[in-house]
């Protein structure tokens, strides 16, 4: 390792670069309307509306129980999710709990200025009620638009995670992207460090929600970049894909 390369990439853990920008030339203090919340899409396309949760939730699952569960699990059941329960699964990981404004939502996860830059995408491989391809979450909506039916969707999910093979027998694929700019409007230089911390918040949701359930997790940050834009069909420079997990039925805790 090169001694240059290592304390670049190390500049990105630490909070110098606040100290280095200038905050009154960021968009936001520039007075540049914010994005959206939500990636616009064509309004002509159907909704696929997602069920109340609420009935599958196991009250005496306590968080502590949750918390001291956890475990990345790579062995999945044949057994489907319902519908239901991947509803509950969007919802406590980006799910609106309350629009602010048209720019400004509460969310099921913190987020660094209420910014919260992602988008939620899945690939739905073993889900009851849908057909296997990628899909998009619409969280204003609590929906899914189809992005593209695929039945070789197991396949292209282990190609573009680099031959993980449990990504293509898991139930479904959750797969983040990122629209830096929804950071970026307000923090300028600052926006990428919380970007990657953001997202943790995001996947703990997953592990801790999928275990009230009865299901497992295994979160990916190795992926090829290309392949993984491509499958969500994004730009890969406004939006690119930052993290993924795949989820699904599990018989015993994961050891």
């Amino acid at each position: 390792m090169i001694r240059k390369d290592i304390e670049e990439f190390r500049f990105f853990l630490k909070d110098r670069i606040r100290q280095m920008i200038d905050f009154s030339q960021t968009d936001q203090s520039r007075g540049l309307e914010p994005p959206p919340i939500e990636k616009p899409y064509d309004e002509n396309i159907n909704l696929i509306n997602l069920p109340d949760f609420h009935s599958i939730i196991d009250k005496k699952t306590s968080l502590y129980e949750a918390i001291n569960n956890r475990r990345s699990c790579r062995v999945f059941k044949k057994e489907p999710l319902t519908l239901e329960e991947l509803s509950f699964l969007l919802y406590t990981t980006q799910g609106i709990q309350k629009i602010i404004n048209p720019a400004v939502a509460l969310r099921t996860v913190p987020s660094a200025g209420c910014r919260h830059s992602f988008e939620t995408y899945i690939t739905a491989i073993n889900v009851e009620g849908l057909t296997k391809g990628v899909y998009r979450y619409l969280p204003i909506e609590h929906s899914l638009i189809t992005i593209r039916l695929d039945e070789h969707i197991d396949k292209g999910i282990t190609t573009g995670s680099l031959g993980q093979s449990f990504t293509g027998n898991a139930a479904v694929n959750f797969i983040w992207s990122t629209i830096p700019y929804r950071m970026e409007w307000r923090y300028g230089l600052a926006s990428h460090k919380v970007i990657a911390i953001d997202i943790g918040h995001v996947c703990q949701n997953l592990y801790l929600s999928a275990w009230a359930i009865g299901c497992g997790v295994c979160a990916i940050a190795a992926y090829n970049q290309s392949l993984m834009d491509k499958l969500i069909e994004v730009d890969g420079v406004e939006e690119f894909v930052v993290y993924m997990a795949s989820a699904g039925k599990i018989d015993v805790v994961c050891k």
